[in-house]
């Protein structure tokens, strides 16, 4: 393993565990944004338990559009346990496309973030 390999993925490891760290000390719970080539999906989760789940699989629906039926499927779960307040945790994902549709669907569905 080359000197510079290791270097990227040690800084990426302390960006990880210092990124985590934050938004586990937060009393509100995380909304965590999973994609794949093909499907996105999200879980709220509070400690170690899931609280609520929401996938574009098995919808038909890719892209934005499923991405926006994802975020107002999980608005509405976790507005019908009555939270509010979360974080949004997006991991090493871009804040933007299907990310960002996603997160502004929640929002417009009762989420704050």
């Amino acid at each position: 393993m080359s000197v510079l390999k290791t270097n990227r993925t040690s800084s990426t490891e302390r960006r990880a565990r210092r990124t985590r760290s934050k938004l586990a000390s937060s009393s509100r719970p995380r909304l965590v944004v999973t994609r794949s080539n093909r499907f996105i999906s999200v879980q709220l989760i509070d400690g170690g338990s899931t609280l609520a789940t929401a996938s574009s699989r098995g919808t038909g629906v890719t892209g934005k559009t499923a991405a926006e039926g994802v975020g107002k499927a999980i608005a509405e779960k976790v507005m019908a346990l009555n939270i509010t307040d979360v974080v949004f945790d997006r991991g090493a994902l871009s804040y933007e496309g299907n990310v960002k549709a996603l997160a502004d669907a929640a929002r417009a569905g009762g989420l704050n973030f």
